[in-house]
C-alpha cells in the first residue's frame, strides 16, 4: 500500500511543469521534522501547559510525529489527564520514549505511557507505583481508587495493552521493568534511543526539542519540595519579625509573598498534613519562647517540632517528595537563631526607653551656644535646641539647667556658680 502511495506520487509529481516541482522545496524540511517534548520532572500545571502547546504547535508546523520522553517520579491528576487529551487529540503521531536508561515512568507517568498511542521504554528505566496520594500524604478513599483503576485500564484497552497488570499497578502500587513490561505487553517495544522509538511508528527525521516558556520553565523548577519547606519557614519567620517589630514594611512584605508561595507550591505536592502541623507548632513554641521565658523549654519544643515537621512534610511513597536532610539541619539552626537572638535583640531594642526627645532633657544640664538674650541657642545631651532664658542675658559658654518645654523652645535657668547680666 505504502508503495502503491509512493507510485501515485511519482506518477502526479510527472505531469507538473518543472516549475511547479520547485516550490515544495522550501518545505522539506518540516515534513521531516519530529518534535520532541521533554516530560521530565513533576507532572504538574506548568508541564502541563507546555506539553499541550508544544503538541498543538506539531501539529501546526506540520511536524511528521511528537516524541514524548518521560522520566517523571509523577504529579498531579488534573495535569495528568491534561497532558493525555492532548497527546489523544494529537494531529500527528505520537510515540513515548521512557529514557535514557535510569528513567522512570512512575505514578502520573504510568498513566500517560499507558494513554500514549505507541509506548515505548529503553532498557534499564521502569514503570508503575500508580496508586493516587492525596494532599494529606495517605492513600485515597476506595471511590477515588476505583475512578483512578477504571481510568487505567480504559487507557489500556483503548490501545490493546494489559489491562489488568494497568489496574494492579493502580491498586496495589506495583512497577516493573522495561523488559517485563514488554514481556507482559504493557508497552509495544524496547527502544534503546529515540531513533529506535521513532522507527516503531515509521518515522525518521531531524529531531527537535520543544522548549518551555520562560514562565512555564521557572514555575515548574519552583515546584519543588525543598523551596516550599524553605518558603514555609522563612515566610512565617519574617512575618513574626514583622509583628514583634512593627515598621519594618520589606520584611513583612516579603515574608507575606514567601508565604503565599509556599501554600500554592505546597498545593501541588503529596503534603502530609501531620507534617505541616508539626511545623507551624514549631512556629508558635518560638513565639511562646519570646513571649513567656522557659527555661529553653519552649525552644526544646520549637526545634523538635521543626526537625520533625520537615521530615514528615511529604508522603515518604511518592519518589523524590521529601526535604533534604542537609537543608533541614540548616533551616532548623538557622531558625533557632532568628528566633532566640535576633528576634530576642529586636524587641529589647524596642522596649528600651528613647534617649532623645524633649521628655528626657528636662532637668538636664545645657551649654550656652549662642548668648540667650533672652532667646538664642544651647546644646544638651549632643543636640541644640532654641532656648529662652525668664532671667536675663546667659553669655555663650554658660552652663544652664533645663526647666521647661514649649514646643521646639527651651526655657532655661542659669546654675548657681552661671553669671547672670
Amino acid at each position: 500500500m505504502r508503495r502503491l502511495c509512493v507510485g501515485a506520487m511519482v506518477a502526479g509529481l510527472a505531469l507538473l511543469p518543472a516549475t511547479a516541482l520547485a516550490a515544495p522545496s522550501s518545505a522539506s524540511p518540516k515534513a521531516s521534522t519530529v518534535r520532541q517534548v521533554n516530560l521530565t520532572g513533576v507532572v504538574d500545571p506548568p508541564l502541563a501547559h507546555y506539553v499541550e502547546h508544544a503538541v498543538t504547535a506539531a501539529g501546526r508546523d506540520h511536524a511528521t510525529a511528537v516524541l514524548v520522553r518521560i522520566d517523571t517520579p509523577g504529579g498531579l491528576d488534573s495535569s495528568m489527564r491534561s497532558i493525555i487529551k492532548a497527546l489523544l487529540a494529537s494531529p500527528v503521531p505520537v510515540v513515548c520514549w521512557v529514557g535514557p536508561s535510569g528513567s522512570r515512568a512512575a505514578s502520573a507517568g504510568a498513566f500517560i505511557l499507558m494513554g500514549c498511542p505507541k509506548a515505548t521504554m529503553a532498557p534499564g528505566t521502569n514503570v508503575g507505583a500508580a496508586h493516587p496520594v492525596g494532599f494529606s500524604g495517605q492513600v485515597l478513599s476506595e471511590k477515588i481508587t476505583n475512578d483512578a483503576a477504571a481510568y487505567m485500564r480504559s487507557l489500556a484497552e483503548r490501545w490493546g495493552r494489559n489491562a489488568e497488570w494497568g489496574e494492579k499497578a493502580v491498586r496495589q502500587s506495583v512497577s516493573i521493568s522495561a523488559a517485563e513490561a514488554l514481556r507482559i505487553h504493557v508497552i509495544d517495544t524496547l527502544a534503546p534511543t529515540q531513533a529506535d522509538a521513532l522507527r516503531a511508528i515509521d518515522v525518521t527525521g531531524r529531531i527537535e526539542t520543544a522548549r518551555p516558556g520562560v514562565i512555564d520553565a521557572a514555575l515548574h523548577d519552583l515546584i519543588d519540595p525543598n523551596l516550599a519547606f524553605v518558603f514555609l519557614i522563612v515566610g512565617l519567620a519574617l512575618l513574626v519579625f514583622e509583628v514583634f517589630h512593627p515598621g519594618a514594611i520589606l520584611p513583612g512584605l516579603f515574608g507575606a509573598l514567601l508565604f503565599v508561595a509556599s501554600l500554592v507550591i505546597l498545593g501541588m505536592l503529596p503534603v502530609n498534613l501531620a507534617g505541616l502541623a508539626l511545623l507551624l507548632a514549631s512556629i508558635a513554641f518560638f513565639v511562646v519562647a519570646l513571649k513567656v521565658p522557659g527555661h529553653g523549654l519552649p525552644e526544646a519544643a520549637a526545634i523538635t517540632c521543626l526537625v520533625l515537621g520537615g521530615l514528615f512534610l511529604f508522603d515518604p511513597s511518592v519518589p523524590n517528595a521529601r526535604v533534604s536532610r542537609i537543608l533541614l539541619v540548616l533551616i532548623t539552626i538557622k531558625a533557632t537563631l532568628w528566633f532566640t537572638i535576633v528576634l530576642r535583640a529586636a524587641i529589647r531594642a524596642r522596649r528600651q526607653p528613647v534617649k532623645t526627645g524633649a521628655h528626657i532633657v528636662l532637668g538636664a544640664d545645657a551649654v550656652v551656644v549662642t548668648p540667650l538674650e533672652p532667646t538664642g541657642s544651647v546644646r544638651v545631651q549632643g543636640q541644640t535646641w532654641s532656648a529662652h532664658s525668664a532671667h536675663g542675658p546667659i553669655p555663650a559658654g554658660a552652663t544652664v539647667k533645663v526647666v521647661h518645654r514649649d514646643g521646639l523652645t527651651l526655657e532655661v535657668s542659669p546654675t548657681v556658680d552661671t553669671e547672670v547680666h
